[in-house]
Protein backbone atom coordinates (compact mmCIF):
# COMPACT_ATOMS: atom_id res chain seq x y z
CA UNK A 1 0.00 0.00 0.00
CA UNK A 2 1.60 3.19 -1.40
CA UNK A 3 2.61 5.79 2.00
CA UNK A 4 0.22 8.73 0.23
CA UNK A 5 -2.74 6.02 0.98
CA UNK A 6 -2.05 4.56 3.87
CA UNK A 7 -2.11 8.28 5.45
CA UNK A 8 -5.49 8.71 4.03
CA UNK A 9 -6.93 5.79 5.81
CA UNK A 10 -5.29 6.84 9.07
CA UNK A 11 -6.82 10.27 8.93
CA UNK A 12 -10.40 8.71 7.98
CA UNK A 13 -10.19 6.46 10.66
CA UNK A 14 -9.25 9.46 13.09
CA UNK A 15 -11.93 11.53 11.81
CA UNK A 16 -14.28 8.86 11.89
CA UNK A 17 -13.54 8.21 15.85
CA UNK A 18 -13.24 11.56 16.74
CA UNK A 19 -16.85 12.24 14.64
CA UNK A 20 -18.21 9.11 16.55
CA UNK A 21 -17.36 10.19 20.11
CA UNK A 22 -18.81 13.51 19.77
CA UNK A 23 -22.11 12.39 18.43
CA UNK A 24 -22.63 9.47 21.33
CA UNK A 25 -21.27 12.44 24.02
CA UNK A 26 -24.14 15.05 22.54
CA UNK A 27 -26.30 12.58 22.05
CA UNK A 28 -26.77 10.80 24.75
CA UNK A 29 -26.31 13.60 27.21
CA UNK A 30 -28.28 16.62 27.70
CA UNK A 31 -26.40 18.71 30.28
CA UNK A 32 -26.17 22.09 31.54
CA UNK A 33 -24.45 24.90 33.41
CA UNK A 34 -25.06 24.81 36.74
CA UNK A 35 -23.60 27.76 38.89
CA UNK A 36 -22.43 27.75 42.69
CA UNK A 37 -22.56 24.03 43.01
CA UNK A 38 -18.79 22.42 42.63
CA UNK A 39 -16.35 22.20 45.46
CA UNK A 40 -12.95 23.98 44.95
CA UNK A 41 -11.03 22.59 42.00
CA UNK A 42 -13.80 21.03 40.95
CA UNK A 43 -15.57 22.85 38.53
CA UNK A 44 -15.95 22.00 34.72
CA UNK A 45 -14.45 25.31 33.16
CA UNK A 46 -13.97 28.94 33.93
CA UNK A 47 -14.53 30.39 37.58
CA UNK A 48 -15.17 33.99 37.12
CA UNK A 49 -12.64 36.63 36.21
CA UNK A 50 -8.96 36.03 36.97
CA UNK A 51 -9.24 32.13 36.24
CA UNK A 52 -8.77 29.73 33.21
CA UNK A 53 -10.31 26.86 32.88
CA UNK A 54 -11.39 23.24 34.85
CA UNK A 55 -9.96 22.69 38.41
CA UNK A 56 -9.22 26.78 38.88
CA UNK A 57 -12.36 27.52 41.24
CA UNK A 58 -10.89 28.53 44.62
CA UNK A 59 -13.59 28.19 46.81
CA UNK A 60 -16.70 25.56 47.28
CA UNK A 61 -19.41 26.48 46.32
CA UNK A 62 -18.13 29.71 44.09
CA UNK A 63 -21.13 31.27 42.99
CA UNK A 64 -19.33 32.20 39.28
CA UNK A 65 -18.21 28.36 39.00
CA UNK A 66 -20.33 26.09 37.15
CA UNK A 67 -20.12 22.38 37.05
CA UNK A 68 -22.11 20.52 34.06
CA UNK A 69 -25.13 18.78 35.50
CA UNK A 70 -27.94 16.42 34.14
CA UNK A 71 -30.09 19.27 32.25
CA UNK A 72 -33.55 19.97 34.94
CA UNK A 73 -31.46 18.84 37.75
CA UNK A 74 -29.40 22.41 39.10
CA UNK A 75 -32.01 24.53 40.83
CA UNK A 76 -32.84 21.59 42.89
CA UNK A 77 -30.02 20.15 44.25
CA UNK A 78 -29.41 20.07 47.57
CA UNK A 79 -26.33 22.10 48.83
CA UNK A 80 -25.46 22.91 52.57
CA UNK A 81 -26.37 25.82 53.75
CA UNK A 82 -24.10 29.55 54.17
CA UNK A 83 -22.90 30.00 57.20
CA UNK A 84 -25.63 32.16 58.55
CA UNK A 85 -28.36 29.56 57.56
CA UNK A 86 -29.36 30.79 54.14
CA UNK A 87 -30.13 28.27 51.79
CA UNK A 88 -27.63 27.41 49.29
CA UNK A 89 -29.08 26.62 45.51
CA UNK A 90 -27.39 26.25 42.24
CA UNK A 91 -27.85 28.69 39.35
CA UNK A 92 -28.21 28.62 35.55
CA UNK A 93 -26.68 32.24 35.81
CA UNK A 94 -23.55 33.30 37.19
CA UNK A 95 -24.24 34.26 41.49
CA UNK A 96 -22.57 36.83 43.38
CA UNK A 97 -22.35 34.84 46.40
CA UNK A 98 -19.20 32.24 48.08
CA UNK A 99 -16.82 34.38 45.68
CA UNK A 100 -13.10 33.99 46.54
CA UNK A 101 -11.50 36.99 48.82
Amino acid sequence: MPYHTKTLAVAGAVAAAVSLGTTAATAGSHMEKCYGVALAGENDCKAGPGTTCAGSSTVDYQGNAFKAVPAGTCETMELPPMSDGTPRMGSLEPLERDLPG
